[in-house]
């Protein structure tokens, strides 16, 4: 009798037990379904916003002369046209298809290396090159300003940015286009070739130089500017002329001569050296642009052409020793780096 209790007892639990896992495990099932449902939604969408984040990084907006550009980030063909950008290119290991390497320092790698396509000077430079190339980005700029429609006709294809900026005696605030421009092409440089990090670095680099010769400058002493070429002597005038002018204003120069219809002339304004003489400036600042694109063995030094006028032997700045030589290849270099180079010789003479 108590046998048959117990078999009847446990017969009662386990169909309690089959029934409480039968309401149950539709239950927990319909839980795990719901959560795997709910995480493989969540890793999609995640997929979805990083592909997003991808797509975003593929390209950047940069602003040029011309406006607001799209421009591919990391561009695998390209092809520079503007000399204030060969340096940081260079600097950064940017490669080139294409570039005019007549108008380029000597010692550049890309003017070295074969595999860059020649395209020419600016005077006549071959754009059918530039075509044949087939870039992802063209940048033009300063000599190459003016083609800047008939490439983007050229290469219909491939973005084309216009880093150039005015300086040029139409300029109102050449000082301020100068240093503006050489910081946002810089910056616009760093977006489009993932180096924001050494952009900013240069900018930053560039500003502190610039305070550095305004605090070496005294505000009085006199300042004769000039450009040397072919044994002659130019002026860079203040305001417009050839690298020099637009300093006049960035750093508060007071000019020895003022001379009214100057130009941006590439070998400077007509100067005879009695006048320089008559005006005893303070500082002689020189470009030497023969050093840059002659080459030709008998271009004379733009130092011996100083040194060896004997009109100038008793000014100021020559008896005192108060040159600065812009530096060798400034002519066909103006890049960001050129600049705090010179700034430095500057800022170095001025404070002695």
């Amino acid at each position: 009798m108590k046998k048959n209790n117990v078999l009847k007892t446990t017969a009662i639990m386990a169909a309690a037990v089959l029934m409480m896992t039968a309401c149950s495990s539709p239950s927990t099932t319909t839980k795990d379904t719901v959560e795997t449902a709910e995480t493989t939604k969540a890793a999609k969408a995640a997929e979805t916003t990083e592909a997003a984040k991808s797509d975003e990084a593929l390209t950047v907006e940069i602003k040029d002369i011309h406006g607001m550009v799209t421009v591919p980030v990391n561009p695998q063909k390209v092809i520079s046209l503007d000399n204030r950008t060969y340096e940081t290119l260079s600097d950064w290991g940017i490669e080139l298809v294409a570039a005019p390497k007549g108008v380029m320092p000597a010692g550049s790698q890309y003017v070295a290396d074969e595999s860059v396509l020649d395209i020419g000077n600016h005077r006549e430079p071959n754009l059918e090159i530039i075509a044949a190339a087939d870039p992802d980005l063209v940048i033009v700029g300063q000599r190459f300003a003016s083609y800047y429609e008939e490439i983007k006709k050229l290469v219909p294809n491939a973005v084309v940015i216009d880093l150039n900026f005015d300086v040029s005696e139409e300029a109102d605030t050449p000082g301020e286009n100068l240093v503006n421009g050489l910081k946002d092409s810089t910056v616009a440089l760093g977006k489009i070739f993932d180096k924001n990090k050494e952009a900013e670095q240069l900018t930053d680099d560039f500003d502190q130089a610039i305070e550095a010769v305004k605090s070496a400058y005294n505000g009085t002493d006199t300042i004769m500017s000039v450009v040397v070429s072919g044994g002659n002597i130019g002026f860079s005038a203040p305001h417009s002329g050839r690298v020099w002018g637009p300093m006049y204003e960035v750093f508060g120069w007071v000019p020895a001569l003022d001379i009214d219809n100057t130009t941006s002339d590439h070998q400077g304004d007509d100067i005879s050296v009695e006048a320089i003489a008559q005006s005893n400036p303070d500082w002689i600042f020189v470009l030497d642009r023969d050093a840059a694109v002659s080459s030709t063995t008998d271009a004379v030094p733009a130092q011996d052409v100083i040194d060896q006028s004997p009109a100038l032997q008793n000014v100021t700045a020559v008896s005192e020793g108060h040159i600065v030589y812009a530096p060798a290849d400034t002519y066909t270099n103006e890049s960001i780096q050129t600049y705090l180079e010179l700034f430095g010789d500057l800022q170095k003479a001025l404070a002695e």
